[in-house]
């Protein structure tokens, strides 16, 4: 069913800068392409919803996929794309920094009639995803990249070296960031010394020292 809070949309654009209601709008400039997308998305059971001025499509309150204008295409937005099978090769990730969303993008009616079909079944297969629970893993996941400083700090000093594989991920990243940071081997090297202590302690690098 069409939520009516998506008319101003739709008529006007998401309203999220000073180009809403103008030729310029991306959202307008696609609108064709939207509109069919969204009788597409609809069709396949997911509720309509009105997030960050833009169409979000839900089940049970769970994002599913996102209808998106960009200057040079619209899209789909799939938020756990990246666990999709994708075997039809039509996912794209926006950037590097992005973990769990993908995209499918769309430029012509012509080409979301073509894929009717195919798109469906992505969402379908979404859907899934999202009744079965599956999440996106952390990004805190990826293998960690420590500083060569600390490598051979830990590499000289075993205890220190256990200390700091029992910490947290979460801490070790911070310490790893914190490290990385200067630009100077010397004051990388003074950053590490001046922790040492405090990861001995099993801390943090913003915990109470």
């Amino acid at each position: 069913m069409m939520n009516p809070q998506l008319a101003p949309y739709f008529a006007e654009g998401c309203g999220r800068c000073a180009l809403v209601g103008t030729p310029a709008c991306t959202v307008l400039k696609w609108t064709p392409v939207l509109v069919q997308l969204r009788q597409l998305v609809l069709a396949c059971g997911l509720t309509e919803e009105l997030k960050w001025n833009m169409p979000c499509y839900t089940f049970r309150k769970k994002n599913i996929v996102l209808l998106h204008a960009f200057k040079n295409y619209c899209a789909l937005n799939f938020f756990k794309g990246a666990l999709l099978q994708d075997a039809a090769g039509l996912l794209v990730r926006q950037t590097e920094n992005v973990q769990g969303v993908r995209q499918i993008r769309f430029t012509t009616t012509a080409q979301v009639a073509a894929q009717e079909d195919l798109v469906k079944a992505y969402i379908y297969e979404a859907l899934e995803i999202e009744k079965l629970g599956l999440t996106i893993p952390s990004a805190q996941a990826k293998e960690l990249l420590l500083p060569a400083e600390l490598q051979h700090k830990l590499r000289a000093f075993p205890p220190l070296q256990a200390a700091f594989a029992a910490l947290t991920p979460g801490r070790q990243r911070g310490y790893a960031l914190y490290f990385s940071e200067p630009k100077q081997t010397a004051t990388r090297l003074a950053r590490v010394e001046k922790y040492v202590q405090h990861i001995l302690q099993g801390k943090g690098l913003h915990d109470a020292k």
